[in-house]
């Protein structure tokens, strides 16, 4: 068996689980697969969820957002799954999905008409940026990478910390009793994350939101109002249903986000490949993977479908229990679409209280600002290059964001895409300052 096929072991061959294209029962397909739905569906509902409520959609809306990011995850797993030429999709074991990050980020500043139009441009940037992966990959090493990522994370954290107290602009804003579930949520993702074991540490979030859930529902939190008009089987009408908006400022963020994302797939790719099949990917399955993402994310965009990126907490999966038989992330694929196809169950999902929201997903965030900080961490030696580097590009990045009015005197688009997005600010700065600061001498020269 090849190491191509991720296999190097003689006792993993032994159990199909343990290989690409051997052929598995359902029974043990069944759990594995299960694993992964756990821990993608939270990550595949919230960004739909929070986009929602940042653009004031009204509940119908709402539902059909849920249900397409459910299929938009579904559809992008498969097609990363089996490629359909050497250039669209990878062939490994990577869930892809509606992204958390760019979406939320982009809902505070424009509306879903623009997010969905600036989408379609973003992804053939994505696009364009896989085919050009090989001479690009050196301008974005693992410190300029990390140091994007780290301040995607902590632009992020106003967000759930809104969501926590309630939502801003709502009659209850910062209630005690909003604050009450949203700590009982966080406390037991956090207990689950700790504390747990098997499928309750791995679907942590997910089983932390279902407890604050249950809580909220007791306390008369929860209005099923929009689940008695949702039909049982609904699909969603290209383009007329969300509507199209081209605005330059929307268009530019999302191009500097979509190519930071693309850097965050190369590492879950090369992640999956290293953990799962102990080898570093090849440059194709990296570019069939960002292209990919490209393509999901224009296609999804006419039917409503936010972004896609790939899902580190699934490859955390791959990495831990190295079972990378496709037919086990096919199978989660189907579950999640078949979700996506049912309107009621959509809208179940969107009775999600603001406060439940909100405590569940600050651990995500936090998760994506930490992935940040190992692969700065994984850059070697944190000298004072690399301290100058991280530390000026999140200063100025983050800074900028949190200094209302700093750029008020520069043109619109600079304010929104540099005044709004800490990762755009953080991206450019992190990017020159690695090009132009003298490299640190190789310690086996000295």
């Amino acid at each position: 068996m090849s190491k191509a096929q991720g296999v190097s072991k003689p006792v993993a061959a032994a159990d199909p689980l343990f290989q690409w294209k051997a052929k598995a029962s359902l029974p043990k397909i069944l759990p594995m697969g299960m694993q992964h739905v756990v821990a993608a569906v939270v990550s595949t509902v919230g960004p739909a969820l929070m986009v929602s409520k940042n653009c004031g959609l009204d509940d119908a809306t709402t539902t059909l957002l849920v249900q397409m990011a459910l299929l938009m995850t579904a559809f992008s797993t498969i097609l990363m799954l089996f490629p359909v030429t050497k250039y669209i999709g990878s062939g490994l074991p990577v869930i892809m999905g509606v992204g958390f990050t760019i979406p939320t980020l982009m809902s505070k500043t424009f509306t879903l008409p623009e997010i969905l139009g600036a989408q379609i441009i973003a992804g053939v940037v994505a696009i364009l940026f896989g085919l050009c992966i090989k001479p690009i990959r050196k301008l974005f090493p693992p410190l300029v990478t990390g140091t994007v990522i780290l301040a995607v994370g902590m632009n992020l954290y106003p967000v759930a910390i809104k969501y926590m107290a309630g939502g801003a602009g709502t009659p209850d804003f910062s209630s005690p009793k909003n604050w009450g579930v949203a700590i009982f949520t966080f406390a037991l993702v956090l207990a689950f994350q700790n504390f747990g074991k098997g499928f309750l540490k791995l679907g942590a979030v997910l089983w932390g939101l279902v407890g604050g859930y249950l809580l909220a529902l007791l306390l008369g939190m929860v209005d099923f109002s929009s689940v008695g008009g949702a039909g049982w089987f609904a699909v969603a009408t290209p383009v007329k249903s969300f509507g199209l908006e081209f605005n330059g400022s929307a268009i530019l963020a999302m191009a500097i986000l979509y190519i930071a994302n693309s850097l965050q797939t190369i590492g879950d790719i090369s992640s999956t490949t290293m953990g799962g099949m102990e080898r570093m990917p090849t440059d194709q399955e990296l570019q069939g993977g960002i292209i990919s993402q490209g393509v999901t994310s224009v296609i999804g965009a006419l039917f409503g479908g936010l972004s896609t990126c790939s899902y580190s907490q699934n490859v955390g999966i791959v990495t831990m229990n190295k079972v990378i038989n496709r037919s086990v992330f096919a199978f989660a694929a189907v579950v999640l679409g078949v979700a996506g196809l049912v309107p009621k169950f959509s809208a179940v999902l969107t009775t999600i209280p603001n406060a439940v929201l909100g405590g569940a997903t600050i651990s995500v965030f936090s998760i994506i600002a930490m992935t940040g900080v190992n692969m700065i961490v994984s850059a070697g030696p944190f000298t004072m290059r690399n301290r100058t580097i991280v530390g000026l590009a999140a200063a100025l990045g983050i800074g900028v964001t949190m200094a209302p009015g700093c750029l008020e005197l520069f043109p619109m688009w600079v304010q929104n895409v540099f005044g709004s997005f800490a990762p755009v600010g953080a991206a450019v700065v992190a990017v020159i300052l690695n090009l132009i600061l003298p490299k640190d001498p190789d310690p086996e020269t000295k």
